[in-house]
């Protein structure tokens, strides 16, 4: 890989690769091309990676490799990193999946929809079409189990974080922060500008794979009504 890259250590157990300092689609590419190859190639020692938007962060055990005599764990480590990423091609493909979410705009649901009008300087349904509008890309999950950043909103959409966070923002909530968009996974505090919300479920704990989104999937939000949101959620065990 020819690619300019950084090692530094997160902890005493993780390596962080840095890839670049902003979120584009070509540094993605590469996150998920590293990803893909780390998973492949797993090293002994090797516990986890978590991708991110600029960085693949690789978490390891020291105690491996203490039992085995090295003195650095963290230098051996990077030394085999760099070997597998000497070997990494353009051969990950983003996954071809393509997300509905439905969101029921507003109301009780989306308790900032007018707020974010304000900012933006358009109406309710000027926000809606736009936020619906478009196909996204979800870049990571994180910040709680299941929870998706996702890329691709437009920019008149964009608005700060609320200044006082909620203690609780309900599970299914859309929101908007900066120039992202995203969807609260479980019941926790948050800031983010609540437009609408999802009745689908999005972190499935008892399931294999418990979130239902992962990094290169594609979302598209659809609008529905408050009896369409009450009829999925009803549907759903």
């Amino acid at each position: 890989m020819n690619q300019i890259y950084e090692f530094y250590p997160l902890a005493e157990n993780a390596v962080v690769i840095q890839l670049g300092m902003e979120i584009s689609g070509n540094t993605f590419e590469r996150v998920q091309q590293i990803a893909y190859q780390l998973e492949k190639q797993k090293f002994d020692g090797f516990i986890e990676i978590v991708p991110s938007f600029t960085t693949v962060t690789v978490y390891y055990s020291p105690v491996f490799f203490e039992k085995k005599g090295a003195k650095f764990p963290y230098e051996n480590v990077c030394h085999q990193l760099k070997e597998i990423l000497a070997t990494v091609e353009s051969i990950w493909i983003a996954e071809e999946r393509i997300v509905e979410i439905p969101v029921c705009y507003g109301g009780e649901f989306g308790p900032d929809l007018d707020a974010v009008c304000e900012i933006t300087e358009m109406n309710q349904e000027n926000v809606i079409e736009l936020h619906c509008g478009g196909e996204y890309v979800v870049y990571a999950i994180g910040f709680a189990p299941g929870f998706p950043y996702i890329g691709g909103m437009n920019e008149k959409l964009a608005c700060p974080r609320k200044s006082s966070p909620r203690r609780l923002v309900p599970a299914g909530s859309v929101g908007i922060a900066g120039k992202q968009t995203g969807i609260y996974s479980l019941d926790t505090p948050g800031g983010w500008q609540i437009i609408g919300r999802t009745p689908v479920k999005l972190f499935l704990p008892h399931e294999k794979n418990p979130s239902l989104l992962k990094a290169g999937n594609r979302i598209r939000f659809v609008p529905i009504s408050q009896d369409e949101y009450w009829a999925v959620k009803g549907g759903q065990s």
